[in-house]
C-alpha cells in the first residue's frame, strides 16, 4: 500500500489505544483537524489492518491494545549491549533496508536500527512483499559495516537468522527453528524472514544492512494475502513486548556478529545446524531459471552454503541467492 499516511495518523492511534473512547470533536480540537478529517484519519488506519471501535455519542477506540515501540525502551533492555548501536524509531516508511541502504552510502555508522511501525514497500527474498498490520509485527534493519570486503560476509544472512531465533526462543515453549537461508520457522510454518543486502568492493571496505520481518500478530484479512504458511508468536502464546523482543534479537545479533567478525561462519555452523528444520530431510530446491534439483539435507558448510545429497549419494553446495528450498514428499 503506498498510499500517502496521514501526519497525524500514527499520533491519533497512540491516543486511542489508552483503551478510552475518544469522540470526533475531542479528537480534531487536540490535533487541529475538521471532524471530517479525523473520520479520514480513521479510515486510512483501518485500511492498514486496525481494528476501530466506533460507538456513536461515545466516540472512538482501538479494541486490541497496542505496544508502540519507543526508542527508549529498547535501549534500557539493551543493557551493556546499548553501545553497540544506534536505533532511530520511525512512524511510517518506504522500507526500512531502503532508508538504511542510502544512508550508509554517506558513511552513516556501523550498528545504526532502523525499525518501523508501519512499511509501505515492506520486502522480503525473491521480490515478496511484506505485510503487517501496525503493532502486528517488528520490522526492522540494522546496518554493519566490514573492513575485510564482501568476502567477509560469507554466511551472513545465516548467522542472523541464528540470532533472531535465540531470541525467539527466550520466550517460546515452541521451538523456532532455521530454514536455509534466512527464515525463521515454528512447524514448518514461516515465523520470521531475513533480506541481506550488500554493497562495496570484495576485499576492501563493504557493509550490509539486515533487513528482519517477524510476525508478532497476523490478522485474517493479512493472512489472506501473505502466499506462504505463516504462524505469530500471539498464535504460540509468546506475550513478550515488541521494545523487549527487538532488544532480545539485538543482543543475541551483537553476540552472534562479535563472532562473526573474528572467526567467519565457521564457528557458528554447528549451532545452526542443531536449529535446522530440514536436516535429514528430502527438499526440492528451485532455481531463478526454472530448473531444480531434489535431495537430502546434509547440513552446511563453512560458508553458510547448503550442503544437499543426490540419488547417487554424491554432495552438493548450493549457494542461497534466489533460490527457493520446499520439503519434498515422497511416495
Amino acid at each position: 500500500m503506498n498510499t500517502r499516511l496521514h501526519k497525524d495518523l500514527f499520533p491519533i492511534l497512540r491516543r486511542l489505544s489508552d483503551g478510552a473512547f475518544h469522540s470526533g470533536q475531542a479528537l480534531a480540537h487536540e490535533f487541529g483537524l475538521s471532524r471530517a478529517s479525523v473520520f479520514n484519519v480513521l479510515t486510512q488506519a483501518e485500511g492498514l489492518g486496525m481494528r476501530i471501535h466506533a460507538v456513536r455519542g461515545r466516540g472512538y477506540r482501538l479494541p486490541d491494545p497496542v505496544d508502540w515501540l519507543d526508542a527508549c525502551e529498547i535501549v534500557r533492555h539493551l543493557g551493556e549491549a546499548a553501545t553497540a548501536y544506534e536505533v532511530h524509531v520511525l512512524d511510517s516508511v518506504d522500507s526500512t533496508n531502503r532508508l538504511l541502504m542510502t544512508e550508509a552510502q554517506a558513511c552513516l555508522a556501523d550498528g545504526h536500527v532502523v525499525v518501523a511501525e508501519h512499511q509501505q514497500a515492506g520486502r522480503g527474498r525473491r521480490g515478496r512483499s511484506w505485510h503487517a498490520t501496525p503493532g502486528g509485527g517488528l520490522m526492522f534493519s540494522v546496518l554493519w559495516r566490514f573492513e575485510g570486503g564482501l568476502q567477509a560476509m560469507a554466511g551472513l544472512s545465516l548467522a542472523v537468522g541464528l540470532a533472531v531465533a535465540r531470541a525467539v526462543n527466550r520466550h517460546s515453549t515452541h521451538a523456532a527453528r532455521l530454514k536455509w537461508p534466512n527464515d525463521i520457522l515454528v512447524g514448518h510454518r514461516k515465523l520470521a524472514g531475513i533480506l541481506i543486502e550488500i554493497q562495496g568492493d570484495m576485499h576492501g571496505m563493504a557493509y550490509a544492512v539486515a533487513g528482519v520481518g517477524l510476525n508478532i500478530r497476523i490478522r485474517g484479512a493479512q493472512r489472506d494475502r501473505i502466499d506462504q504458511a505463516v504462524i505469530d508468536l500471539d498464535e504460540i502464546g509468546v506475550r513478550v513486548g515488541r521494545n523487549r523482543l527487538l532488544a532480545d534479537c539485538l543482543v543475541e545479533m551483537h553476540r552472534v556478529m562479535k563472532v562473526f567478525r573474528c572467526d567467519g561462519f565457521a564457528a557458528l555452523r554447528a549451532e545452526w545446524e542443531a536449529l535446522d528444520a530440514y536436516a535429514g530431510k528430502p527438499v526440492r530446491l528451485q532455481f531463478p531459471d526454472g530448473h531444480a534439483v531434489s535431495g537430502l539435507v546434509e547440513g552446511v558448510d563453512e560458508t553458510g552454503a547448503l550442503r544437499l545429497r543426490d540419488a547417487q549419494g554424491r554432495v552438493h553446495l548450493h549457494n542461497g541467492g534466489e533460490i527457493s528450498l520446499r520439503p519434498e514428499i515422497r511416495s
